[in-house]
């Protein structure tokens, strides 16, 4: 087995360790040399997954960060900054961050799985109670799924908003990573509550009222879950991440999944990449949807069709899918992406690119990006060592 690649890849997550946690790259670019949740959580489980002592150190000082930064009414940092003595919190751009919450929540519990301390939840359940509690004010109505503002998870130039699937899974695994450790029966009763609305409202496959029956009529049908819903109709674009951890969830019946991973796997044999785009297909120019993705950039426009979250490929978002496919049994399939993906990292003498064109193939984005590599990571381990995450 040629491990060139993965070597880079753990020498990567190295470069972006700092003494407060994982940067989000490892060269000092824009707002990334910063420790960021969804990021650090996210190269944490690739820590946990190479086995490397002074990774899982790096991925107990970013919990540490981000508790210790929680905001009073339960939010969990974006990011932080250190610069000198100056700390430096965020808790979003144009619209905080839900999936920074359930990250962190998720993180945790991850690592308190891997050494089998059940010591290091009780020591953040101060924090983890915080964030429970603000999800369920996130819901709203109290109709067990989260309203998500525009810009509002990873994907923050992007065009999702309202009930996103993404988030209502994150909040899932969250919950269901730690019920693993409290066995508590309330916290039983939200996961079996948010899986019946997810039923019920993304699949289709129960006959309780809809939030929004008429938009649920009225959308395309398709062989995946849409990416969103909202008092404004249902955005049936398919979301790779959302999708993935559907099927590492392992939600909906046999054919539902086996359905995703048909589309997935044709959809990634037509890219030039051989990997999954983000998001598909890409808002163009006539579409109607393109004039709130237009203005969704706080700065310089970057989601033009193929680009960036608009239909780019992702080495991290693909990690997860290939999870996705060892979960379904399907290792030859997740071995072949494995390689797509270090294909793509090695470009450029291993620049590890944010994301990629996936029509061009071009490089786009930050390079040295440490969840590049977190994404190889954990497939690599997840094929050749039998490496598992905490699922319930």
């Amino acid at each position: 087995m040629n491990n060139v690649f993965y070597n880079k890849s753990i020498e990567l997550l190295h470069k972006a360790s700092s003494k407060h946690g994982f940067l989000a790259s490892a060269l000092d670019i824009s707002n990334y040399k910063r420790v960021w949740s969804r990021d650090g959580v996210i190269c944490g489980l690739a820590a946990l997954a190479s086995g490397d002592g002074k990774l899982i150190e790096t991925f107990e000082k970013t919990i540490h960060t981000l508790a210790a930064h929680q905001h009073e009414m339960g939010t969990i940092p974006s990011n932080v900054a250190f610069k000198g003595k100056k700390v430096e919190v965020s808790y979003g751009g144009l619209a905080g961050r839900v999936d920074a919450v359930t990250w962190f929540v998720i993180g945790v519990c991850q690592l308190a799985y891997y050494k089998e301390d059940h010591q290091i939840v009780e020591t953040y359940k101060p924090n983890i109670d915080k964030c429970l509690k603000l999800l369920n004010a996130w819901e709203f109505n109290n109709k067990h799924l989260m309203y998500i503002p525009l810009s509002g998870n990873w994907a923050d130039e992007y065009i999702t908003d309202g009930y996103v699937l993404y988030d209502q899974l994150l909040r899932l695994w969250a919950l269901k990573s730690y019920n693993h450790f409290e066995n508590n029966k309330d916290v039983s009763n939200k996961i079996n509550a948010i899986e019946e609305q997810l039923h019920i409202n993304f699949i289709g496959d129960s006959d309780s009222d809809k939030f929004h029956p008429r938009a649920y009529e009225a959308k395309d049908k398709k062989s995946y879950l849409p990416a969103s819903f909202s008092p404004s109709g249902y955005k049936t674009q398919f979301d790779a991440f959302a999708n993935s951890l559907f099927l590492i969830l392992n939600l909906g019946t046999s054919d539902l999944k086996e359905s995703i991973v048909a589309y997935s796997q044709n959809l990634l044999s037509q890219n030039k990449l051989h990997v999954l785009p983000a998001f598909w297909p890409p808002v163009m120019q006539e579409d109607e949807q393109w004039n709130l993705l237009k203005d969704n950039c706080k700065y310089e426009f970057r989601n033009f069709p193929y680009e960036f979250h608009n239909g780019g490929s992702w080495p991290m978002v693909n990690g997860f899918y290939g999870l996705a496919l060892c979960r379904m049994g399907y290792e030859e399939a997740a071995q072949d992406l494995l390689e797509n993906m270090n294909q793509l990292n090695a470009l450029k003498e291993f620049a590890f690119y944010e994301n990629f064109h996936s029509l061009t193939g071009e490089p786009i984005g930050v390079p040295k990006c440490a969840w590049s590599a977190a994404g190889a990571v954990i497939l690599h381990q997840s094929l050749n060592n039998n490496f598992k995450i905490l699922i319930d």
